[in-house]
Protein backbone atom coordinates (compact mmCIF):
# COMPACT_ATOMS: atom_id res chain seq x y z
CA UNK A 1 0.00 0.00 0.00
CA UNK A 2 1.32 3.44 -0.93
CA UNK A 3 2.20 5.80 1.92
CA UNK A 4 0.61 9.22 2.31
CA UNK A 5 3.85 10.80 1.12
CA UNK A 6 3.94 8.59 -1.98
CA UNK A 7 0.29 9.34 -2.78
CA UNK A 8 0.93 13.07 -2.44
CA UNK A 9 3.98 12.96 -4.70
CA UNK A 10 2.10 11.07 -7.40
CA UNK A 11 -0.34 13.97 -7.88
CA UNK A 12 0.43 16.78 -10.32
CA UNK A 13 -0.30 19.96 -8.42
CA UNK A 14 -1.62 23.14 -9.98
CA UNK A 15 0.49 26.32 -9.86
CA UNK A 16 -0.47 28.30 -6.77
CA UNK A 17 -1.62 31.21 -8.98
CA UNK A 18 -4.34 28.95 -10.41
CA UNK A 19 -5.46 27.92 -6.92
CA UNK A 20 -5.59 31.57 -5.91
CA UNK A 21 -7.72 32.43 -8.94
CA UNK A 22 -10.06 29.58 -8.03
CA UNK A 23 -10.44 31.16 -4.57
CA UNK A 24 -11.00 34.64 -5.99
CA UNK A 25 -7.55 35.95 -5.03
CA UNK A 26 -5.88 38.13 -7.64
CA UNK A 27 -2.22 37.51 -8.53
CA UNK A 28 -1.09 40.87 -7.13
CA UNK A 29 -2.08 39.74 -3.65
CA UNK A 30 0.15 36.65 -3.75
CA UNK A 31 3.66 36.33 -2.34
CA UNK A 32 4.80 32.95 -3.71
CA UNK A 33 7.01 30.54 -1.79
CA UNK A 34 8.01 28.39 -4.74
CA UNK A 35 5.40 27.04 -7.19
CA UNK A 36 2.87 25.48 -4.85
CA UNK A 37 2.53 27.66 -1.78
CA UNK A 38 2.15 31.37 -1.15
CA UNK A 39 1.33 33.98 1.42
CA UNK A 40 -1.58 36.32 0.85
CA UNK A 41 -0.63 39.96 1.18
CA UNK A 42 -2.44 42.37 3.46
CA UNK A 43 -3.36 44.37 0.35
CA UNK A 44 -6.23 41.95 -0.28
CA UNK A 45 -8.24 43.40 2.60
CA UNK A 46 -9.35 46.43 0.57
CA UNK A 47 -10.60 44.26 -2.30
CA UNK A 48 -12.56 41.56 -0.48
CA UNK A 49 -16.06 40.91 -1.84
CA UNK A 50 -19.08 41.47 0.35
CA UNK A 51 -19.68 37.78 0.91
CA UNK A 52 -20.28 35.92 4.16
CA UNK A 53 -19.84 32.19 3.78
CA UNK A 54 -21.24 29.40 5.90
CA UNK A 55 -18.81 28.09 8.55
CA UNK A 56 -18.64 24.34 9.21
CA UNK A 57 -16.69 23.12 12.24
CA UNK A 58 -15.17 19.63 12.08
CA UNK A 59 -14.49 18.14 15.51
CA UNK A 60 -13.95 14.60 16.73
CA UNK A 61 -14.57 12.08 19.45
CA UNK A 62 -11.98 11.59 22.19
CA UNK A 63 -8.98 10.34 20.17
CA UNK A 64 -7.61 6.82 20.48
CA UNK A 65 -4.64 4.91 19.11
CA UNK A 66 -7.01 3.57 16.45
CA UNK A 67 -7.22 7.00 14.80
CA UNK A 68 -10.19 9.10 13.78
CA UNK A 69 -9.01 11.19 10.81
CA UNK A 70 -10.43 14.61 11.63
CA UNK A 71 -8.10 16.59 9.38
CA UNK A 72 -8.53 14.01 6.61
CA UNK A 73 -12.30 14.39 6.92
CA UNK A 74 -12.08 18.19 6.79
CA UNK A 75 -10.13 17.94 3.54
CA UNK A 76 -12.36 15.22 2.08
CA UNK A 77 -15.48 17.22 2.91
CA UNK A 78 -14.05 20.37 1.35
CA UNK A 79 -13.13 18.45 -1.81
CA UNK A 80 -16.60 16.91 -2.02
CA UNK A 81 -18.29 20.29 -1.57
CA UNK A 82 -16.05 21.74 -4.29
CA UNK A 83 -16.85 18.83 -6.59
CA UNK A 84 -20.56 19.55 -6.11
CA UNK A 85 -20.06 23.08 -7.43
CA UNK A 86 -19.94 24.86 -4.05
CA UNK A 87 -17.27 27.54 -3.73
CA UNK A 88 -15.31 26.05 -0.81
CA UNK A 89 -12.13 26.78 1.16
CA UNK A 90 -10.71 24.60 3.91
CA UNK A 91 -8.95 26.30 6.85
CA UNK A 92 -6.48 24.20 8.83
CA UNK A 93 -3.69 24.57 11.37
CA UNK A 94 -0.02 24.32 10.50
CA UNK A 95 1.67 21.12 11.74
CA UNK A 96 4.01 21.25 14.71
CA UNK A 97 7.40 19.58 14.49
CA UNK A 98 6.71 18.01 17.89
CA UNK A 99 4.22 15.39 16.61
CA UNK A 100 5.97 15.13 13.21
CA UNK A 101 9.13 13.81 14.84
CA UNK A 102 7.34 12.31 17.84
CA UNK A 103 4.48 9.85 17.63
CA UNK A 104 1.40 11.37 15.97
CA UNK A 105 3.01 12.30 12.68
CA UNK A 106 2.11 15.22 10.43
CA UNK A 107 -1.15 17.09 10.04
CA UNK A 108 -1.81 17.29 6.32
CA UNK A 109 -4.51 14.61 6.09
CA UNK A 110 -4.06 11.19 4.54
CA UNK A 111 -4.61 9.04 1.48
CA UNK A 112 -6.50 10.87 -1.25
CA UNK A 113 -7.62 13.57 1.21
CA UNK A 114 -4.45 15.59 1.75
CA UNK A 115 -3.14 19.11 1.41
CA UNK A 116 0.08 19.56 -0.51
CA UNK A 117 3.04 19.90 -0.82
CA UNK A 118 2.84 17.48 2.07
CA UNK A 119 6.47 17.33 3.22
CA UNK A 120 7.00 21.09 2.98
CA UNK A 121 3.84 21.87 4.99
CA UNK A 122 4.79 19.31 7.65
CA UNK A 123 8.32 20.63 8.01
CA UNK A 124 9.40 24.28 7.81
CA UNK A 125 6.52 25.44 5.52
CA UNK A 126 6.78 29.26 5.22
CA UNK A 127 8.64 29.74 8.49
CA UNK A 128 5.70 30.94 10.61
CA UNK A 129 6.56 28.75 13.59
CA UNK A 130 10.19 29.87 13.49
CA UNK A 131 9.03 33.48 13.61
CA UNK A 132 6.76 32.73 16.56
CA UNK A 133 9.54 30.88 18.40
CA UNK A 134 11.99 33.73 17.73
CA UNK A 135 9.56 36.40 18.93
CA UNK A 136 8.78 34.45 22.08
CA UNK A 137 12.45 33.93 22.91
CA UNK A 138 13.42 37.51 22.05
CA UNK A 139 11.01 38.64 24.75
CA UNK A 140 12.70 36.25 27.19
CA UNK A 141 16.10 37.64 26.24
CA UNK A 142 14.92 41.25 26.64
CA UNK A 143 13.52 40.39 30.06
CA UNK A 144 16.79 38.85 31.23
CA UNK A 145 18.73 41.77 29.74
CA UNK A 146 16.58 44.22 31.72
CA UNK A 147 17.40 42.33 34.91
CA UNK A 148 21.12 42.33 34.08
CA UNK A 149 21.30 46.08 33.47
CA UNK A 150 19.89 47.17 36.83
CA UNK A 151 16.23 46.09 36.86
CA UNK A 152 14.74 49.60 36.63
CA UNK A 153 11.21 48.11 36.67
CA UNK A 154 11.91 46.47 40.06
CA UNK A 155 10.96 43.02 38.77
CA UNK A 156 10.84 40.32 41.40
CA UNK A 157 13.11 37.55 39.98
CA UNK A 158 11.03 35.00 41.88
CA UNK A 159 7.89 36.07 40.03
CA UNK A 160 8.98 35.80 36.42
CA UNK A 161 6.24 33.99 34.48
CA UNK A 162 7.50 34.23 30.89
CA UNK A 163 8.69 30.95 29.38
CA UNK A 164 10.93 30.33 26.42
CA UNK A 165 9.73 27.86 23.80
CA UNK A 166 10.87 25.42 21.12
CA UNK A 167 8.80 23.54 18.54
CA UNK A 168 10.23 20.16 19.50
CA UNK A 169 9.15 17.63 22.12
CA UNK A 170 11.95 17.96 24.68
CA UNK A 171 11.22 16.85 28.23
CA UNK A 172 14.67 18.03 29.38
CA UNK A 173 13.48 21.62 28.99
CA UNK A 174 10.44 21.31 31.23
CA UNK A 175 12.39 22.68 34.18
CA UNK A 176 15.95 23.96 33.83
CA UNK A 177 18.42 26.29 35.54
CA UNK A 178 19.89 29.06 33.41
CA UNK A 179 22.61 31.71 33.72
CA UNK A 180 25.08 29.44 35.46
CA UNK A 181 28.69 30.61 35.66
CA UNK A 182 29.98 34.03 36.64
CA UNK A 183 27.94 37.21 37.05
CA UNK A 184 28.42 38.17 33.40
CA UNK A 185 25.83 35.52 32.55
CA UNK A 186 23.16 37.06 34.75
CA UNK A 187 21.57 35.70 37.91
CA UNK A 188 21.01 31.94 37.98
CA UNK A 189 17.36 30.96 38.21
CA UNK A 190 14.94 28.20 37.32
CA UNK A 191 13.07 28.41 34.03
CA UNK A 192 10.38 26.32 32.38
CA UNK A 193 9.93 25.94 28.63
CA UNK A 194 6.84 25.31 26.52
CA UNK A 195 6.50 23.76 23.10
CA UNK A 196 5.95 26.61 20.62
CA UNK A 197 2.36 25.59 19.90
CA UNK A 198 1.51 26.05 23.60
CA UNK A 199 3.11 29.50 23.85
CA UNK A 200 1.15 32.67 24.41
CA UNK A 201 2.72 34.20 21.30
CA UNK A 202 1.16 31.39 19.24
CA UNK A 203 -2.24 32.10 20.81
CA UNK A 204 -1.88 35.85 20.22
CA UNK A 205 -0.87 35.17 16.61
CA UNK A 206 -3.93 33.00 16.01
CA UNK A 207 -6.48 35.23 17.74
CA UNK A 208 -5.34 38.60 16.33
CA UNK A 209 -7.72 40.16 13.79
CA UNK A 210 -5.05 42.25 12.06
CA UNK A 211 -1.58 43.71 12.56
CA UNK A 212 -2.80 46.45 14.91
CA UNK A 213 -4.61 43.90 17.07
CA UNK A 214 -1.49 41.72 17.06
CA UNK A 215 0.63 44.57 18.40
CA UNK A 216 -1.93 45.44 21.08
CA UNK A 217 -2.11 41.81 22.24
CA UNK A 218 1.66 41.39 22.23
CA UNK A 219 2.01 44.51 24.34
CA UNK A 220 -0.44 43.19 26.96
CA UNK A 221 1.44 39.92 27.52
CA UNK A 222 2.59 39.67 31.14
CA UNK A 223 6.20 38.57 31.63
CA UNK A 224 6.72 39.07 35.37
CA UNK A 225 5.55 40.89 38.48
CA UNK A 226 7.23 43.68 40.41
CA UNK A 227 8.05 43.41 44.08
CA UNK A 228 4.90 45.44 44.80
CA UNK A 229 2.82 42.79 42.98
CA UNK A 230 1.98 44.82 39.86
CA UNK A 231 2.36 43.22 36.42
CA UNK A 232 5.18 43.86 33.97
CA UNK A 233 4.20 43.56 30.31
CA UNK A 234 6.00 43.40 26.98
CA UNK A 235 5.06 47.05 26.54
CA UNK A 236 6.82 47.89 29.81
CA UNK A 237 9.97 46.24 28.44
CA UNK A 238 9.62 48.24 25.19
CA UNK A 239 9.63 44.90 23.37
CA UNK A 240 6.36 45.08 21.43
CA UNK A 241 7.72 46.69 18.29
CA UNK A 242 10.49 44.13 17.86
CA UNK A 243 8.09 41.23 18.38
CA UNK A 244 5.69 42.65 15.81
CA UNK A 245 8.50 43.06 13.29
CA UNK A 246 9.38 39.38 13.63
CA UNK A 247 5.74 38.35 13.20
CA UNK A 248 4.61 40.78 10.48
CA UNK A 249 5.21 38.53 7.48
CA UNK A 250 4.15 35.38 9.31
CA UNK A 251 0.76 36.97 10.06
CA UNK A 252 -0.19 36.74 6.38
CA UNK A 253 -2.18 33.53 5.73
CA UNK A 254 -0.64 30.66 3.77
CA UNK A 255 -2.38 29.37 0.63
CA UNK A 256 -1.91 25.78 -0.54
CA UNK A 257 -4.17 23.18 -2.17
CA UNK A 258 -5.71 19.79 -1.62
CA UNK A 259 -4.75 16.93 -3.91
CA UNK A 260 -7.95 17.69 -5.83
CA UNK A 261 -7.25 21.40 -6.16
CA UNK A 262 -9.47 22.88 -3.45
CA UNK A 263 -7.93 26.07 -1.99
CA UNK A 264 -6.63 25.61 1.56
CA UNK A 265 -5.62 28.32 4.04
CA UNK A 266 -3.17 26.79 6.53
CA UNK A 267 -2.19 29.24 9.25
CA UNK A 268 -1.29 29.00 12.94
CA UNK A 269 -1.18 25.81 14.95
CA UNK A 270 -1.96 25.78 18.68
CA UNK A 271 -2.50 22.37 20.30
CA UNK A 272 -6.04 21.80 21.56
CA UNK A 273 -5.11 19.88 24.71
CA UNK A 274 -2.83 22.63 26.05
CA UNK A 275 -3.91 25.68 24.01
CA UNK A 276 -7.04 26.79 22.13
CA UNK A 277 -6.49 24.46 19.16
CA UNK A 278 -7.81 26.46 16.16
CA UNK A 279 -6.31 28.00 13.04
CA UNK A 280 -5.90 31.77 12.81
CA UNK A 281 -8.78 34.22 13.00
CA UNK A 282 -7.29 36.11 10.03
CA UNK A 283 -7.37 33.02 7.79
CA UNK A 284 -10.90 32.05 8.79
CA UNK A 285 -12.31 35.54 8.28
CA UNK A 286 -10.55 35.82 4.93
CA UNK A 287 -11.98 32.48 3.80
CA UNK A 288 -15.49 33.51 4.84
CA UNK A 289 -15.16 36.57 2.60
CA UNK A 290 -14.11 34.47 -0.37
CA UNK A 291 -16.10 31.23 -0.19
CA UNK A 292 -19.70 30.11 0.12
CA UNK A 293 -18.71 27.35 2.56
CA UNK A 294 -15.64 27.30 4.81
CA UNK A 295 -14.63 24.01 6.42
CA UNK A 296 -12.39 24.30 9.46
CA UNK A 297 -11.24 21.85 12.11
CA UNK A 298 -10.59 22.13 15.82
CA UNK A 299 -7.97 19.97 17.47
CA UNK A 300 -8.53 16.70 19.33
CA UNK A 301 -11.99 15.91 20.71
CA UNK A 302 -14.97 18.24 20.56
CA UNK A 303 -14.62 18.63 24.34
CA UNK A 304 -11.27 20.37 23.78
CA UNK A 305 -10.80 22.03 20.39
CA UNK A 306 -14.53 22.17 19.70
CA UNK A 307 -15.38 23.82 23.02
CA UNK A 308 -12.51 26.30 22.68
CA UNK A 309 -13.51 27.13 19.12
CA UNK A 310 -16.97 28.04 20.41
CA UNK A 311 -15.98 29.73 23.67
CA UNK A 312 -12.64 31.38 22.79
CA UNK A 313 -12.14 31.81 19.04
CA UNK A 314 -15.68 32.64 17.96
CA UNK A 315 -16.30 35.39 20.55
CA UNK A 316 -12.83 36.86 19.89
CA UNK A 317 -13.36 36.88 16.13
CA UNK A 318 -17.06 37.70 15.98
CA UNK A 319 -17.78 34.35 14.32
CA UNK A 320 -20.87 32.13 14.49
CA UNK A 321 -20.52 28.61 13.04
CA UNK A 322 -23.44 27.22 11.07
CA UNK A 323 -22.95 23.46 11.57
CA UNK A 324 -20.65 20.87 13.11
CA UNK A 325 -19.34 17.53 11.90
CA UNK A 326 -18.24 15.06 14.57
CA UNK A 327 -15.74 12.50 13.27
CA UNK A 328 -15.40 8.94 14.54
CA UNK A 329 -14.36 5.48 13.37
CA UNK A 330 -15.85 2.14 14.30
CA UNK A 331 -12.38 1.06 15.42
CA UNK A 332 -12.12 3.99 17.83
CA UNK A 333 -15.61 3.36 19.18
CA UNK A 334 -14.64 -0.25 19.86
CA UNK A 335 -11.61 0.98 21.81
CA UNK A 336 -13.89 3.23 23.86
CA UNK A 337 -16.00 0.12 24.35
CA UNK A 338 -13.11 -1.79 25.89
CA UNK A 339 -11.51 -3.62 22.94
CA UNK A 340 -7.73 -3.86 22.76
CA UNK A 341 -5.99 -2.33 19.74
CA UNK A 342 -4.87 -5.78 18.59
CA UNK A 343 -8.50 -7.00 18.31
CA UNK A 344 -10.03 -4.07 16.45
CA UNK A 345 -10.24 -5.98 13.16
CA UNK A 346 -12.77 -8.43 14.60
CA UNK A 347 -16.48 -7.59 14.41
CA UNK A 348 -17.78 -6.62 17.84
CA UNK A 349 -21.18 -4.95 17.77
CA UNK A 350 -21.45 -4.99 21.56
CA UNK A 351 -18.20 -3.03 21.89
CA UNK A 352 -19.47 -0.46 19.38
CA UNK A 353 -22.67 -0.13 21.39
CA UNK A 354 -20.63 0.33 24.57
CA UNK A 355 -18.24 2.85 23.01
CA UNK A 356 -20.76 4.91 21.09
CA UNK A 357 -21.56 6.75 24.32
CA UNK A 358 -18.38 8.78 23.73
CA UNK A 359 -19.66 9.87 20.33
CA UNK A 360 -23.12 10.65 21.69
CA UNK A 361 -21.70 12.92 24.37
CA UNK A 362 -19.63 14.88 21.85
CA UNK A 363 -22.69 15.26 19.64
CA UNK A 364 -24.74 16.44 22.63
CA UNK A 365 -22.05 18.98 23.46
CA UNK A 366 -21.93 20.42 19.94
CA UNK A 367 -25.71 20.61 19.84
CA UNK A 368 -25.55 22.37 23.20
CA UNK A 369 -23.84 25.25 21.38
CA UNK A 370 -26.90 25.48 19.13
CA UNK A 371 -25.30 23.77 16.13
CA UNK A 372 -26.89 21.15 13.86
CA UNK A 373 -24.60 18.09 13.74
CA UNK A 374 -23.66 15.41 11.21
CA UNK A 375 -21.61 12.36 12.22
CA UNK A 376 -18.86 11.27 9.83
CA UNK A 377 -17.73 7.66 10.26
CA UNK A 378 -14.38 7.12 8.55
CA UNK A 379 -14.48 3.69 6.94
CA UNK A 380 -11.90 0.92 7.31
CA UNK A 381 -11.86 -2.29 5.26
CA UNK A 382 -12.70 -4.44 8.28
CA UNK A 383 -15.79 -2.40 9.25
CA UNK A 384 -19.04 -4.35 9.09
CA UNK A 385 -22.60 -3.37 8.25
CA UNK A 386 -23.80 -4.57 11.64
CA UNK A 387 -21.34 -2.30 13.44
CA UNK A 388 -22.33 0.68 11.27
CA UNK A 389 -26.01 -0.05 11.91
CA UNK A 390 -25.35 0.00 15.66
CA UNK A 391 -24.09 3.59 15.41
CA UNK A 392 -27.00 4.66 13.20
CA UNK A 393 -29.43 3.13 15.68
CA UNK A 394 -27.76 4.83 18.65
CA UNK A 395 -27.91 8.28 17.02
CA UNK A 396 -31.43 7.89 15.55
CA UNK A 397 -33.28 9.11 18.69
CA UNK A 398 -31.27 12.35 18.45
CA UNK A 399 -32.24 12.87 14.81
CA UNK A 400 -28.55 12.99 13.80
CA UNK A 401 -27.49 11.64 10.42
CA UNK A 402 -24.56 9.20 10.38
CA UNK A 403 -22.59 9.03 7.13
CA UNK A 404 -20.01 6.42 6.12
CA UNK A 405 -17.01 8.17 4.52
CA UNK A 406 -14.34 6.79 2.19
CA UNK A 407 -12.41 9.91 1.29
CA UNK A 408 -9.08 8.41 2.40
CA UNK A 409 -9.30 5.88 -0.44
CA UNK A 410 -11.57 7.68 -2.90
CA UNK A 411 -11.06 11.41 -2.33
CA UNK A 412 -14.02 13.70 -3.02
CA UNK A 413 -16.20 10.88 -4.32
CA UNK A 414 -15.83 9.06 -1.01
CA UNK A 415 -17.13 12.09 0.91
CA UNK A 416 -19.98 12.96 -1.46
CA UNK A 417 -22.63 11.62 0.93
CA UNK A 418 -21.10 13.63 3.77
CA UNK A 419 -21.14 16.79 1.64
CA UNK A 420 -24.82 16.28 0.83
CA UNK A 421 -25.63 15.74 4.53
CA UNK A 422 -23.76 18.91 5.47
CA UNK A 423 -25.53 20.88 2.75
CA UNK A 424 -28.86 19.68 4.15
CA UNK A 425 -28.11 20.83 7.70
CA UNK A 426 -26.82 24.15 6.37
CA UNK A 427 -30.35 24.79 5.14
CA UNK A 428 -31.51 24.77 8.77
CA UNK A 429 -30.99 27.67 11.14
CA UNK A 430 -28.21 27.41 13.68
CA UNK A 431 -28.70 29.15 17.00
CA UNK A 432 -25.08 29.43 18.06
CA UNK A 433 -24.36 30.46 21.62
CA UNK A 434 -21.23 30.12 23.77
CA UNK A 435 -21.36 27.98 26.90
CA UNK A 436 -21.15 30.74 29.48
CA UNK A 437 -21.61 34.46 29.91
CA UNK A 438 -18.31 36.42 29.83
CA UNK A 439 -19.15 38.05 33.14
CA UNK A 440 -19.34 34.70 34.95
CA UNK A 441 -16.38 34.55 37.33
CA UNK A 442 -13.37 32.46 36.35
CA UNK A 443 -13.85 29.66 38.87
CA UNK A 444 -17.47 29.25 37.81
CA UNK A 445 -16.42 29.09 34.16
CA UNK A 446 -14.13 26.18 35.00
CA UNK A 447 -16.97 24.46 36.85
CA UNK A 448 -19.35 25.07 33.95
CA UNK A 449 -17.01 23.50 31.38
CA UNK A 450 -16.18 20.58 33.67
CA UNK A 451 -19.78 19.79 34.49
CA UNK A 452 -21.57 20.60 31.21
CA UNK A 453 -18.94 19.41 28.73
CA UNK A 454 -16.98 16.74 30.64
CA UNK A 455 -19.86 15.71 32.98
CA UNK A 456 -17.61 15.90 36.04
CA UNK A 457 -19.37 15.67 39.38
CA UNK A 458 -16.93 18.01 41.11
CA UNK A 459 -13.94 20.24 40.43
CA UNK A 460 -11.02 20.37 42.84
CA UNK A 461 -9.11 23.64 42.58
CA UNK A 462 -5.79 23.30 44.37
CA UNK A 463 -4.94 26.22 46.67
CA UNK A 464 -2.36 27.87 44.37
CA UNK A 465 -4.84 27.77 41.47
CA UNK A 466 -7.67 29.17 43.58
CA UNK A 467 -5.44 31.96 44.90
CA UNK A 468 -4.40 32.96 41.38
CA UNK A 469 -7.98 32.92 40.10
CA UNK A 470 -9.01 35.30 42.85
CA UNK A 471 -6.08 37.58 42.02
CA UNK A 472 -6.93 37.54 38.30
CA UNK A 473 -10.54 38.33 39.13
CA UNK A 474 -9.57 41.26 41.34
CA UNK A 475 -7.15 42.57 38.69
CA UNK A 476 -9.97 42.89 36.16
CA UNK A 477 -9.44 39.73 34.12
CA UNK A 478 -12.62 37.99 35.26
CA UNK A 479 -14.39 38.43 31.91
CA UNK A 480 -11.79 36.38 30.03
CA UNK A 481 -12.70 32.89 28.78
CA UNK A 482 -11.00 29.81 30.21
CA UNK A 483 -8.75 27.55 28.14
CA UNK A 484 -8.79 24.07 29.68
CA UNK A 485 -5.54 22.10 29.41
CA UNK A 486 -6.10 18.41 29.98
CA UNK A 487 -5.57 15.01 28.42
CA UNK A 488 -7.24 14.58 25.06
CA UNK A 489 -7.93 10.88 25.59
CA UNK A 490 -10.75 11.20 28.11
CA UNK A 491 -13.48 13.57 29.22
CA UNK A 492 -11.75 13.36 32.60
CA UNK A 493 -8.14 14.18 33.50
CA UNK A 494 -7.37 10.45 33.61
CA UNK A 495 -6.46 9.17 30.11
CA UNK A 496 -7.46 5.62 31.06
CA UNK A 497 -11.12 6.57 31.62
CA UNK A 498 -12.50 5.98 28.13
CA UNK A 499 -16.08 6.09 26.92
CA UNK A 500 -18.27 8.62 28.73
CA UNK A 501 -17.25 8.61 32.39
CA UNK A 502 -19.31 10.34 35.06
CA UNK A 503 -19.02 10.86 38.79
CA UNK A 504 -15.37 11.91 38.67
CA UNK A 505 -13.64 14.96 40.12
CA UNK A 506 -11.64 17.14 37.77
CA UNK A 507 -8.39 18.27 39.45
CA UNK A 508 -7.11 21.74 38.50
CA UNK A 509 -3.55 22.01 39.78
CA UNK A 510 -2.63 25.43 38.41
CA UNK A 511 -3.82 28.33 36.27
CA UNK A 512 -2.00 30.80 34.03
CA UNK A 513 -3.05 34.24 32.88
CA UNK A 514 -2.51 34.91 29.16
CA UNK A 515 -3.49 38.57 29.11
CA UNK A 516 -2.34 39.12 25.53
CA UNK A 517 -4.12 36.09 24.13
CA UNK A 518 -7.13 36.97 26.22
CA UNK A 519 -7.77 33.82 28.23
CA UNK A 520 -6.87 32.00 31.43
CA UNK A 521 -5.38 28.52 31.12
CA UNK A 522 -6.51 25.88 33.65
CA UNK A 523 -4.01 23.01 33.93
CA UNK A 524 -5.80 19.79 34.83
CA UNK A 525 -4.24 16.61 36.16
CA UNK A 526 -0.81 15.73 34.80
CA UNK A 527 -1.02 17.66 31.53
CA UNK A 528 2.30 19.23 30.48
CA UNK A 529 2.98 22.14 28.13
CA UNK A 530 6.26 20.62 26.94
CA UNK A 531 5.68 17.05 25.68
CA UNK A 532 8.31 14.34 25.61
CA UNK A 533 9.26 11.91 22.86
CA UNK A 534 8.06 8.27 22.90
CA UNK A 535 10.43 5.35 23.33
CA UNK A 536 10.71 5.01 19.54
CA UNK A 537 10.07 8.45 18.03
CA UNK A 538 9.08 8.95 14.41
CA UNK A 539 12.34 10.88 14.01
CA UNK A 540 14.20 7.56 14.05
CA UNK A 541 12.61 6.60 10.72
CA UNK A 542 12.77 9.95 8.92
CA UNK A 543 15.61 10.73 6.56
CA UNK A 544 16.64 11.35 2.97
CA UNK A 545 16.72 8.87 0.12
CA UNK A 546 19.50 8.60 -2.50
CA UNK A 547 17.89 11.40 -4.50
CA UNK A 548 17.83 13.72 -1.50
CA UNK A 549 14.07 13.46 -1.02
CA UNK A 550 12.40 13.13 2.39
CA UNK A 551 11.42 9.59 3.41
CA UNK A 552 9.58 8.25 6.45
CA UNK A 553 7.32 11.27 6.99
CA UNK A 554 3.69 10.39 7.72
Amino acid sequence: MATDLEIARAVTLSPISEIAARAGIAAEHLEPFGRFKAKIGASIDATLPNRSGKLVLVAGISPTQAGEGKTTTSIGLADALSASGTRTIVCLREPSLGPCFGMKGGATGGGRAQIAPMEEINLHFTGDFHAITSANNLLGALLDNHLYWGNALDIDPRRIVWRRCLDVNDRALRQVVTSLGDSANGAAREQKWDITVASEVMAVFCLARDLADLEARLGRMIVAYRRDGTAVTADNLQATGSLAVLLRDALRPNLVQTLEGTPALVHGGPFANIAHGCNSVIATRLALSLADVVVTEAGFGADLGGEKFCDIKCPAAGLAPDAAVVVATLRALKMHGGVAKSALGIEDVAAVQNGVVNLIRHVENMRGFGLPVVVALNSFTDDTEAEFAAVVQALAPMGVEVVACRHWAEGAQGAADLARAVQRVLQTSANFRPLYDPETNLADKIHTIAQKIYRAENVFLEKPALKKLRAYQEAGFGSLPVCMAKTQYSFSADPSLLGAPTGFTLPVRDVRLCAGAGFVVALCGDIMTMPGLPRVPAANSIGLDAAGRVRGLF
